[in-house]
């Protein structure tokens, strides 16, 4: 049965080969978009069913056009909900959500489809597939598999109804988070609540406060301040704010949101386990953690848990050390000989010991990370090391929020490879916290002959401007933003040609990491920081230019390993909870609450309170993709920590040999992507398998 054209102009949520029209795109357009969208590809899946051939163009090609249309609509509507949610957008996607659930469904679970996808694995046609094309072949049963196809009747219908339940479950657990997060706010008015807190801090808070209430001024200075569970204001509200009680409060309300009231995520994690364990069980698998390693890099649940193991023996007595270490500091500084730290004063005393041993403080260093000055650094960075050029497009497409820039990147010759928007700065009242990186469109050839550019969505929440003066970053922050554009490269700098594989597609989650993290140790680079070659580094003073002082260089570089055992140990506690809790979790026999609890107790030296809800926040693993996953942090970073060393080992002084180095990073972890296994990219590049050895040394617990 023949379908109506959808153009463009009546919805822009059907125009899926270009960059969305965010100056147009509103709550309206979602459920339309989704309606007309649906029954289109419904007739192509019965199409696609009855004429399809073994082939890679009689089939892979044409079940990639199919879904791509709602695949993109769906992908912008979830974008604009992370960073412009709205009750409008949320009603709107409410509405359609389980429609195209259920969809996606129809086509991953069809039996004539499958059928097709075995009988050209195993017929004749096999043999023209080149090696990608054969691992994307399948990569593409095995996520049929895992969808449900061999599944028939009750069986099937009780699949379809778990996966749209833990969409509908994980939306709302994101949307109670963040109503959470926007509900709660310290207001503090009189000049001793504000004590040690640094000024550029005071000055966001004043702004909250005007924000919040407009009869209020923007006073940094008399106040009123507003702190919020934002990262921006908690972190450093809790590294330097000198009331322990008003440090108190921020930490309980911190670690029990989303845990009470109309926004309880409690009832959510328990329902969310549950439906992803009987999921695992309808597909053959023990447990959902094994379903989820199943298509990972890590062999099995053994394996991971035999890395954080070894990581706990060197972590933990180091995390003892240091526990005692800011223990002792904390009384010498209060004279209480018999203070014992709590967990709102962890921060705060790591934050005097740090300034006490490196002697500078994250307020020292803002001035000389102006986020100017570091994308600066960051595009010099990605030119030394992979010969691309990125220039500032901004007006060149539409963006949902007018700080929102838009860049594109080219090779040396001056063509354009790929372009990206960067969203920076923190939001509270309609983005959800975090940082993250998304696939906008996926490079692809197109009908005409040419390709699509891939276009990247890069999200901080980072230090907003304050008045003339930018956004002035925390080293963290500027990691962090590392980290994006790390995963950004991976996506844009793609060279497969199948968008199947291309960029960060059908990459297995625990090395999609490696070059985000790998990312990072650029950051301690001098000539990164200073620029080299006639290229600018990252550090310098917004106001007079200055390069960052030589000596409060080498007192980061110094402090990187700074309470490593206690940052080790808190990602091994929060990786293992999340195998736990998607491998051996009974409810009959234990509360979700009671195994955090535990895991803590063996993993962790300061024990969660009896109260901690810390689960409710944990949006990584019950409203993103790191379900049974999150230890992929970790296990990426072996992969960079192994990656950076052939850096090290090439010469970071030489610029010939970083060049060298990273133009052989940028053709095999860059540019492969998923089309080949992650173990044979890494080896491809380093020449060998990974070893451990490099971040044991990178964190001083070697």
């Amino acid at each position: 049965m023949p379908t109506p054209s959808l153009d463009p102009a009546a919805n822009p949520l059907f125009a899926h080969d270009a960059p969305a029209r965010f100056d147009l795109i509103g709550a309206a357009h979602v459920v339309p978009a989704v309606r007309a969208l649906l029954p289109r590809l419904e007739a192509g899946l019965a199409d696609l069913e009855q004429t399809l051939v073994p082939s890679w163009d009689g089939l892979i090609a044409r079940m990639t056009a199919l879904t791509e249309p709602l695949g993109y609509a769906w992908g912008v509507t979830q974008h604009l909900l992370g960073v412009q949610n709205s009750p409008a957008l949320r009603a709107a996607q409410e509405a359609v959500q389980s429609e195209v659930v259920a969809a996606f469904m129809r086509v991953g679970q069809s039996v004539p489809l499958y059928q097709g996808l075995i009988a050209l694995r195993d017929g004749p046609g096999a043999a023209a597939l080149d090696a990608a094309q054969q691992r994307i072949l399948g990569l593409a049963i095995r996520g049929a598999e895992h969808a449900g196809v061999g599944l028939s009747g009750a069986a099937r219908a009780r699949f379809q109804a778990i996966e749209m339940e833990l969409a509908k479950l994980g939306t709302e657990f994101s949307n109670h988070l963040l109503d959470a997060n926007k509900a709660f706010a310290l207001d503090l008015t009189t000049p001793a609540e504000v004590e040690g807190l640094p000024a550029s801090l005071r000055a966001a808070a004043a702004q909250a406060a005007h924000a919040a209430d407009a009869s209020r001024p923007a006073d940094a200075e008399r106040g009123p301040w507003r702190i919020t569970l934002d990262a921006p204001a908690y972190i450093p509200f809790m590294e330097h704010s000198r009331r322990a009680d008003l440090r108190e409060a921020l930490y309980r309300a911190y670690v029990t949101r989303a845990s009470s009231g109309a926004t309880d995520n409690q009832p959510l994690l328990t329902s969310i386990l549950a439906l992803r364990k009987e999921k695992a069980a309808l597909l053959g698998f023990a447990s959902f953690a094994e379903l989820s390693l199943a298509a990972k890099m890590a062999p099995g649940v053994s394996e991971v848990e035999g890395l954080f193991a070894d990581l706990r023996t060197a972590a933990l007595p180091k995390a003892r050390a240091e526990l005692a270490e800011l223990t002792a500091l904390a009384r010498a500084q209060s004279g209480d000989p018999a203070l014992e730290l709590r967990h709102w004063d962890i921060a705060y005393w790591a934050e005097r010991l740090r300034e006490q041993r490196y002697a500078y403080t994250d307020e020292e260093l803002r001035p000389y990370f102006a986020l100017p000055n570091v994308l600066d650094g960051l595009f010099a960075t990605a030119e030394r090391l992979f010969g691309v050029r990125v220039r500032a497009a901004d007006g060149e497409v539409p963006v949902w929020d007018p700080t929102v820039r838009f860049f594109r990147i080219a090779d040396a010759a001056g063509r354009d490879l790929a372009a990206f928007y960067l969203d920076p700065y923190s939001r509270p009242a309609n983005k959800r916290g975090g940082a993250w990186m998304d696939n906008a469109l996926d490079r692809k050839q197109l009908a005409g002959g040419g390709w699509r550019l891939p276009i990247a969505y890069l999200v901080c929440n980072q230090t907003p401007p304050v008045g003339d003066t930018p956004s002035l970053m925390t080293f963290r922050e500027v990691e962090t933003l590392f980290h994006e554009f790390g995963h950004g490269l991976q996506h844009m700098l793609t060279r497969v040609p199948y968008v199947e594989a291309a960029g960060i597609n059908n990459v297995e989650w625990d090395a999609v990491e490696l070059p985000s993290q790998f990312m990072e140790n650029w950051c301690y680079h001098e000539p990164t920081v200073y620029g080299a070659g006639g290229r600018p580094g990252l550090a310098r003073h917004f106001l007079t230019g200055a390069p960052l002082p030589r000596e409060l260089f080498t007192k980061l570089r110094a402090a990187r390993t700074f309470r490593a055992g206690s940052a080790t140990a808190r990602q091994g506690y929060l990786s293992l909870l999340d195998l736990e809790l998607h491998h051996r979790y009974d409810p009959a026999r234990e509360d979700v609450l009671a195994v955090q609890q535990r895991i803590a107790r063996a993993n962790m030296v300061l024990q969660p309170l009896p109260e901690d809800r810390f689960l409710c926040g944990f949006s990584h693993i019950f409203a993103g993709g790191y379900a049974a996953g999150y230890y992929s942090y970790k296990w990426a970073e072996v992969l960079s920590a192994d990656a950076f060393g052939a850096f090290e080992d090439a010469g970071l002084d030489d610029p010939a040999a970083v060049a060298a180095t990273g133009a052989r990073f940028r053709d095999t972890v860059l540019a492969l992507g998923g089309s080949q296994h992650p173990l044979t990219v890494f080896t491809a590049f380093r020449g060998r398998a990974p070893s451990t050895a490099a971040l044991l040394r990178q964190t001083g617990l070697a």
